[in-house]
């Protein structure tokens, strides 16, 4: 997807999921009686009434101006369309920080062709930060109004800020391999789950690694990150837009440094 080729009315379509959203979460979050439910039976992973509410509402958004792109969405899975164009939500990710008061959760929306995703949005409705990414900018609009999204430049390692959202990263061996990355940095970060990689793309953050990610996770970063100048791969610098493992870093140089870790593990 070029500059030249990008369609707008992704940007208005892209904006009018992330208000529907918004407006769907916000009456719930902090509410003393916030309804949950688990998804496991050996751990927690809820889910509310919250992002059911805000992916209903973004589908309905979808079947009525877009009804030929298909849908695949974290509450309520896959509609198949016909445009070779698919819309990927996860309604709120980080669950775990929205029901227990954090504001680091957010909202994912992305929009993917056969070659991964090319737009995408992560949204902070509580914060009123929304960083947006597409082939022609990357922007943050905020409380302190707009602002250009643009990566760290290169530095070393042991002077870069490292974030993931569990401290043990995965299964045993994603966590070693994260710890082998983090005793190498400056300061490492925990428990900030999408709003990690918006950091990135603000230059506030050298790298996310992660694992055991879903699509609806990691498509909408990839494109923010990509479009502030970043790279987003898996653990072997091949494509992340899967899901599984992956590591988003403000630029290749420090990418490179901590993928000759990684492809350790």
């Amino acid at each position: 997807m070029t500059h030249q080729s990008f369609d707008p009315d992704v940007r208005r379509v892209g904006h009018l999921l992330a208000d529907a959203a918004r407006a769907a979460i916000l009456p719930f979050f902090r509410g003393s009686e916030l309804a949950t439910e688990n998804k496991l039976d050996d751990a927690y992973d809820p889910v509310t009434v919250a992002d059911r509410a805000a992916e209903v509402a973004m589908r309905d958004i979808l079947q009525r101006e877009r009804p030929d792109d298909g849908i695949l969405g974290e509450e309520f899975g896959s509609v198949a369309g016909t445009s070779g164009l698919t819309w990927v939500l996860d309604p709120i990710d980080g669950t775990r920080g929205f029901v227990s008061g954090t504001p680091t959760w957010g909202v994912l929306i992305s929009l993917a062709d056969g070659n991964g995703p090319f737009y995408g949005i992560i949204d902070q409705p509580y914060i009123g930060e929304r960083f947006e990414g597409a082939p022609d900018k990357a922007e943050l609009v905020g409380p302190l109004g707009r602002k250009a999204l643009v990566t760290l430049p290169a530095r070393d390692l042991s002077k870069a800020t490292v974030f993931t959202t569990f401290p043990e990263v995965g299964e045993v061996r994603d966590g070693e391999g994260f710890a082998a990355v983090a005793k190498e940095a400056r300061l490492v970060r925990y428990g900030m789950d999408c709003y990690a990689y918006a950091l990135v793309a603000a230059g506030q953050v050298d790298l996310v690694i992660e694992a055991g990610l879903q699509a609806y996770d990691i498509q909408a970063p990839i494109a923010v990150v990509q479009a502030a100048g970043g790279i987003v791969t898996d653990w072997k610098g091949g494509p992340a837009q899967d899901g599984g493992r992956a590591i988003a870093a403000a630029n290749a140089e420090i990418h490179a440094q901590a993928l000759a870790i990684l492809q350790e593990y």
